[in-house]
C-alpha cells in the first residue's frame, strides 16, 4: 500500500511521517549548506591545480597552494578535494596485501642456498606511470648474481611480451 504524505500534514506527526519514510528526523530539519565563495575560490584553484598535476594528492597540492600563498588548513584541503571527488593517479598504499579468499603456496625456496649463477631466476612485471597512460616492464633476474637476463616493455599487458623476455632470458 502506497502511502501520499503532505508536508506539515495536520493529522500525522513530523515524527510518523519520516518514520512512515524511513528517515531520521534530524534529515528532516536539516537544509544543506552551500559552500563560501573562499571555499569555491579554493575549490577553483585546487581543480585547475589537479588538472595540471595529476599526480599530486591532497598533501602535495596543500604544499603547493601554500607556497601561492593561499591561506588553507590540510584537512580543509582535505575534504574540499573529497568534495571535487579527485584522487591521484598514482597506485594507493596496500596494495600488496593477500585476500583472504586467495590460497597461500608454500615457499620452496626456504632454506635453499644459492651458490652459483643459473640457479634461481625470477621475473617482476611492473608499470612506469607516463604522460598519457602506463608502461609494463617485465624482467627476468638471476638471483645469485642479481644480473637481469633480460627484459621486455610494452604499452599493454598481454602475455606476449612477457614471453618474449623469458625466451630471451634462455639464450643468454
Amino acid at each position: 500500500m502506497r502511502v501520499l504524505i503532505e508536508p506539515n500534514n495536520p493529522h500525522l506527526s513530523i515524527e510518523a511521517q519520516c518514520e512512515a519514510l524511513g528517515l531520521s528526523r534530524s534529515s528532516f530539519y536539516y537544509s544543506p549548506v552551500e559552500e563560501s565563495k573562499e571555499n569555491l575560490l579554493l575549490m577553483r584553484r585546487t581543480e585547475e591545480l589537479h588538472y595540471k598535476y595529476p599526480a599530486y594528492g591532497y598533501r602535495k597540492a596543500h604544499a603547493h597552494l601554500r607556497r601561492e600563498n593561499f591561506e588553507i588548513n590540510e584537512k580543509k584541503l582535505e575534504r574540499l578535494w573529497r568534495v571535487l571527488g579527485f584522487r591521484s593517479i598514482l597506485p594507493s598504499p596496500n596494495l600488496s596485501k593477500p585476500s583472504r579468499l586467495h590460497k597461500k603456496y608454500p615457499y620452496l625456496l626456504n632454506g635453499m642456498w644459492i651458490g652459483k649463477p643459473n640457479q634461481v631466476f625470477s621475473t617482476d612485471i611492473t608499470f612506469i606511470p607516463v604522460v598519457k597512460g602506463f608502461m609494463y616492464l617485465v624482467t627476468v633476474t638471476d638471483w645469485f648474481s642479481r644480473y637481469t637476463l633480460s627484459w621486455e616493455i610494452s604499452n599493454t599487458i598481454s602475455v606476449d611480451f612477457c614471453l618474449k623476455a623469458l625466451a630471451l632470458s634462455r639464450c643468454n
